[in-house]
């Protein structure tokens, strides 16, 4: 199937909304625009092998310095519009062409140029043409003998002008998409922290959301850490990421453990921003992909090598230099998933279980108060992190009392078992190995 209707199915069948097609990449207008600029160019002598002859072909400059023959350039015009410029640089002597490197094709279109240059109104061009011009323009070069011709072209102008105004269209649609799904993620974040306070006396889904939101974190749907595959997912690697996400959460029925009834309604919402940012990422990948092989068309038809001169001329800060879905994904990760608090991130670095009571060393690490209490027995003097010579100083007072608050605020089933598991292993060391723990003694 050909990319252009593959691209147009590809719209039809995501149910992207009505504005966001209208500023979708339009690729068959920029075929037929390529189709004019191949017959504008070969209308002059300019046809796919000739120019591929002057491109790689090099002469030198009065310094003795190699310099391309041609060269095809996208410079930005005083109206921010791109404007191709493409330039052929030869020595001429008695009106004759007399680079060695020239090909007979090369050298039958520089002599056409030749006689171009002695009819008087083509001298009196401009440097910046006119784009209803279709002659050839020879400009004299500083460096004596060389002269820069410039070859005015309409089409290609147009071709990257629809180019250009497209890419600022699409930079415009997201920059408005990112703005509106910020305002939804900030909303989330405030329904997430409402059902997830922990309270004495009233419901709390706290643990409920904290193992959404590890599970979450475990499928990392649209961009991975892991060593083999890291980096940005695709749109297709970021749905079956998301698949197995919403079949964990089916497997465990956490849906059904919510205890506050907005919780639903919430998680419902998490879904529908995930989706959203999905469907961004399918569509900016779907416009990167038109452009880049329309591009290559172009490269291909013409042999101008334009695929890295517009992507380097382009003024575009979002659509093409970005990854809306990762942005708006790291925005969702620090305003929502991280209203919950981890247990990894205050996890003790040596027994790797949360850090009960907590003990914050003078070089700021934190451990665990038995873990502590062992480097100390054990005549460690460093901490296990940085080896600064704090831990034989550390006492009650290196405890940490609002942390150890916020813990059994929002670990309290964590901290209870970190406890228990202190006591037994306290109770062995003063009864031996045979010590069993209990929560309840009989009197």
């Amino acid at each position: 199937m050909k990319f252009a209707h593959q691209f147009k199915e590809t719209l039809d069948r995501e149910s992207f909304p009505e504005h966001w097609r209208a500023a979708a990449i339009p690729y068959s207008q920029l075929k037929k625009c390529l189709k004019k600029v191949r017959q504008e160019l070969e209308e002059i002598g300019l046809d796919k092998e000739t120019l591929q002859q002057l491109l790689a072909a090099q002469t030198v400059s009065p310094d003795g310095e190699p310099v391309p023959m041609a060269r095809y350039n996208l410079d930005q015009a005083p109206s921010h519009s791109l404007r191709p410029c493409l330039s052929v640089f030869v020595h001429f002597q008695d009106g004759q062409a007399v680079d060695a490197a020239l090909s007979p094709a090369s050298r039958a279109f520089l002599q056409k140029l030749s006689g171009a240059q002695s009819s008087p109104p083509v001298l009196r061009l401009p440097a910046a043409p006119d784009a209803s011009q279709s002659a050839l323009a020879p400009v004299k070069s500083p460096e004596a003998g060389l002269e820069r011709i410039e070859v005015p072209l309409v089409f290609d102008g147009e071709f990257f002008n629809i180019l250009q105004s497209d890419v600022d269209s699409l930079d415009a649609l997201q920059q408005q998409e990112e703005r509106s799904m910020e305002t939804d993620i900030i909303a989330l974040s405030e329904e997430v922290s409402a059902v997830t306070k922990p309270h004495k006396f009233a419901k709390s889904d706290l643990n409920r959301w904290r193992e959404i939101f590890e599970l979450y974190v475990d499928a990392q749907v649209f961009f991975s850490s892991h060593e083999l595959d890291h980096g940005s997912r695709s749109s297709v690697k970021a749905v079956q990421q998301l698949v197995w996400f919403q079949k964990e959460i089916q497997s465990r029925d956490l849906l059904k453990k919510f205890k506050v009834p907005s919780s639903r309604v919430a998680y419902s919402r998490f879904l529908e921003l995930n989706a959203t940012l999905l469907q961004n990422l399918k569509f900016q990948e779907i416009n990167k992909t038109a452009i880049t092989k329309i591009l290559k068309k172009f490269d291909k038809r013409t042999s101008l090598g334009a695929s890295v001169s517009f992507r380097q001329a382009v003024r575009s800060q979002q659509f093409l230099a970005g990854n809306v879905a990762k942005k708006l994904c790291a925005r969702l990760s620090q305003e929502v998933v991280s209203v919950v608090p981890r247990v990894d991130d205050y996890i003790c670095p040596i027994c790797f279980s949360i850090a009960w009571y907590p003990v914050r060393l003078r070089c700021s690490h934190l451990f665990c108060v038995r873990c502590v209490i062992k480097m100390q027995r054990e005549n460690k003097k460093q901490c296990a992190i940085c080896r600064d010579d704090g831990v034989m100083e550390a006492d009650l007072s290196n405890i940490d009392k609002d942390l150890e608050k916020f813990m059994r605020l929002y670990f309290r089933k964590e901290t209870d078992e970190k406890q228990r598991c202190n006591e037994i292993e306290r109770g062995r060391e003063l009864f031996g190995d045979e010590y069993r723990h209990s929560s309840c003694s009989v009197m």
